[in-house]
C-alpha cells in the first residue's frame, strides 16, 4: 500500500489507488486514525482494514493530481535520523572533493535533521542567499520504524520496518564545513523533503535492491542501487538501537550515492528556479523547485 497525508482543509490521512486518493476522513469512522504516526503505531490493528478499503469502493475518490501531498509524517515526533557516507562511491567522490585519504566508515556516521526541516512533494524549498551560497541534494531511500524497540539484533530488525519513502537530504555545504559537524548545514527549514508516501514494507519486498537516482531540471546527477549501501537497513537499525530507543513513526534515511553537487569538477550547486527529482524504483518521485 501507498499511504499518504494531503492537504484538505487540515492534514488528511489517504491510500493511493491507481491515480486515487482514498480519503479515509470521508469514512466518518472513529476507528480510523487520524494521523500517520497513530496509523503506524497501531499498524496490526489498522493495515487489513485499509487493505480492504483499497481494494473496495468505499469512501471518497480523489484525483491524485487534484491533491497537495504534505510530507506523510509532516511533523515528526523527534529529529530525522541520517547515515553518513553510506555508498562507498560517495565516500570516495567526497574525499577527492577534499582533498583527503578515501575513508569508508566501519560503524554507521549518524546524525540528524530537526523536524522543522521536513517539507512535502512538490513544495518549494527557499535559499536564502546570506546564510548559504552552496546548496547541494542527496537523494536517500527512509526507513520508516513501526514496532518501538531497543538494543534491536540484526536478525529482527526488518520486524520493526512499518516501510519506505524517499527523502532529499539538502544540505548547505559551506555552513557543513565552516561548523565542523553536519547538524547545522543539513538542518535548514525545508532541507529534508519527504514523499511522495510511504510504501509499506509488503509492497516492497526487493528494498535492498532499488534503483536509485536524482535529476536536477531533467538532468541526471546521481544514479545508483541501495544493493550498494555500505550497512545494508539490519545493520543500521541495529547500530543506532543499541542503547537508544527507536519508536513507530521514527525516520532512518540511510545515506546517498555518489554524483552529489559539491564533488563535481568544477562544483555545481542548486540555484533558485531549479527542479530536483529524486526517484526510487517501488516507490515513485519526490518533486521540488528550488525558490
Amino acid at each position: 500500500m501507498k499511504l499518504v497525508t494531503f492537504e484538505r482543509g487540515g492534514p488528511r490521512l489517504g491510500i493511493v489507488v491507481g491515480q486515487e486518493v482514498v480519503d479515509l476522513a470521508s469514512l466518518g469512522s472513529r476507528e480510523l486514525p487520524d494521523t500517520m504516526i497513530e496509523l503506524i503505531a497501531a499498524a496490526p490493528r489498522f493495515l487489513p482494514r485499509l487493505e480492504e478499503l483499497a481494494a473496495s469502493r468505499e469512501g471518497e475518490r480523489l484525483p491524485l493530481g487534484s491533491v497537495r501531498l504534505l510530507a506523510p509524517i509532516p511533523r515528526p515526533r523527534k529529529n530525522v535520523f541520517c547515515v553518513g557516507r553510506n555508498y562507498a562511491a560517495h565516500a570516495a567522490e567526497g574525499a577527492r572533493a577534499q582533498g583527503r585519504e578515501v575513508v569508508v566508515p566501519e560503524f554507521p556516521e549518524f546524525f540528524t535533521k530537526p523536524p522543522t526541516a521536513v517539507t512535502g512533494h512538490d513544495a518549494e524549498v527557499r535559499i536564502d542567499p546570506e546564510v548559504t551560497r552552496k546548496f547541494d541534494y542527496e537523494v536517500e531511500l527512509a526507513v520508516v520504524i513501526g514496532a518501538g524497540g531497543k538494543n534491536i539484533p540484526r536478525e529482527r530488525a526488518l520486524d520493526h520496518v512499518f516501510g519506505f519513502t524517499i527523502v532529499n537530504d539538502l544540505t548547505a555545504r559551506d555552513l557543513q564545513r565552516r561548523h565542523g559537524q553536519w547538524f547545522k548545514g543539513k538542518g535548514l527549514d525545508g532541507s529534508c523533503p519527504m514523499g511522495p508516501w510511504i510504501v509499506t514494507k509488503d509492497a516492497l519486498p526487493n528494498f535492498a535492491d532499488l534503483a536509485i537516482a536524482l535529476r536536477v531540471n531533467g538532468e541526471t546527477r546521481q544514479q545508483s542501487r541501495t544493493s550498494k549501501m555500505v550497512h545494508d537497513i539490519p545493520a543500521i537499525i541495529e547500530h543506532l538501537s543499541r542503547g537508544m530507543t527507536l519508536e513507530p513513526g521514527d525516520v532512518i534515511a540511510t545515506g546517498t550515492p555518489e554524483g552529489v553537487g559539491y564533488a563535481m569538477d568544477p562544483p555545481r550547486f542548486l540555484a533558485p528556479g531549479d527542479v530536483i527529482e529524486a526517484e526510487i524504483e517501488g516507490i515513485g518521485i519526490l518533486r521540488n523547485r528550488m525558490a
